[in-house]
């Protein structure tokens, strides 16, 4: 493909609550095996794209263990390749990323160096699949000089955490706005863009001039009316991750088969960085139903409706129920779970009880787990 990739998986977000204390929301495990960015770094692979640059910034010391092998995503070649930058002190610079523009203009070398005529800019914690040569053909048919991907919500769902933005006829974009006090339209933007790699550069280079830091409010939004900003609807699945509830709503849809069928089963594939973990052992007692169970975990109570992520360990009569527990949680005999998350490498003592009643509870304990 024609294009070098960026995927922003930066940013910190209190909305994740005690979730994001010590990950990147890049780095969210999701649906069993896979991290939020994953879903990214396959459809950079799966479109061609054989150039992709991944900014962090904040926790991001777990997403750099993920990304510290390129090959699982297939970017382990001598051409291109998986890139991953922090913010770094130079002479000329000693900040961290004061916003996603920033963050492109503080590596541009990166696009600088690269001779592909166009940029795939993608968050990185959303969870959908996509090939982008679609969009670039739907850009250059346009015309366009920036293409945005968006998603038409259904009726009553929430669109005020998102951008919004308004068409014409030809799809040009009239109107966009950032998360908005009360949201007029239910198409929003799913943070994916499509630009000519040396107009992305002169925008981003003014920006820096002007001290305008966010991509979204000081590019798109600013030059709406001076570029052709063109948007390109999406019609599949696609979810984002950054709020606890959107979270635990996203893992429970992979509990649906035809979403299980479409990201599992249908082509192209997602792709993961592989643990070297046993099947998933089922102990007499064990009772499971419609629940995903990863690799490493051995199951002796009831699951129902549930998650379980790699390496968990469920005690003798547990009831776990609507819940998501991440990797590596040790849960003691006779304790029940309902409607919560549990933190990854938590241990729950047994006879425990946790429910989340009004919202989804988020469970952090940290127990000895072996005492002699």
């Amino acid at each position: 493909m024609r294009a070098v990739g960026i995927i922003l998986a930066g940013g910190n977000n209190n909305r994740m609550r005690e979730l994001s204390n010590k990950r990147a929301i890049a780095a969210m495990p999701v649906a069993g095996s896979y991290r939020s960015i994953d879903f990214a770094l396959s459809n950079m692979s799966n479109s061609h794209i054989q150039k992709v640059a991944v900014l962090t910034q904040y926790n991001s010391r777990s997403l750099h263990e993920h990304l510290s092998s390129s090959k699982w995503w297939d970017f382990g070649r001598k051409q291109g390749g998986l890139f991953t930058f922090t913010p770094t002190i130079t002479a000329d610079n000693s900040f961290w990323y004061r916003g996603t523009a920033d963050a492109i203009y503080q590596n541009l070398d990166f696009l600088k160096k690269s001779h592909e005529p166009y940029v795939v800019i993608a968050s990185g914690d959303c969870i959908y699949k996509m090939d982008y040569n679609k969009v670039l053909e739907y850009h250059i048919s346009k015309k366009a000089d920036i293409t945005v991907v968006y998603k038409e919500l259904p009726p009553g769902e929430d669109a005020t955490r998102f951008g919004t933005l308004k068409m014409d006829d030809d799809g040009r974009i009239q109107e966009f706005e950032e998360k908005p006090m009360v949201a007029t339209s239910n198409n929003i933007s799913t943070g994916i863009y499509v630009i000519r790699r040396r107009q992305l550069i002169e925008l981003i280079e003014k920006s820096a001039t002007e001290e305008r830091h966010d991509f979204v409010k000081d590019i798109l939004i600013r030059y709406k009316g001076l570029k052709r900003i063109y948007g390109y609807r999406m019609d599949s699945y696609w979810s984002n991750i950054s709020t606890v509830e959107s979270y635990y709503k996203t893992n429970m849809d992979f509990l649906k088969k035809d979403v299980r069928d479409y990201f599992f089963k249908q082509y192209p594939d997602v792709y993961s960085k592989i643990d070297d973990l046993p099947p998933a052992k089922y102990n007499p007692g064990a009772n499971v139903k419609n629940s995903l169970i990863s690799s490493g975990c051995i199951i002796n109570g009831t699951v129902e409706n549930s998650i379980i992520f790699k390496k968990s360990f469920i005690g003798n009569n547990c009831v776990i129920k609507n819940s998501i527990i991440l990797n590596d949680v040790y849960i003691g005999d006779n304790t029940c779970i309902e409607n919560c998350i549990v933190e990854s490498r938590d241990t729950i003592r047994a006879n425990s009880c946790y429910k989340g009643e009004e919202d989804i509870r988020i469970v952090v304990e940290k127990n000895d787990r072996y005492i002699i």
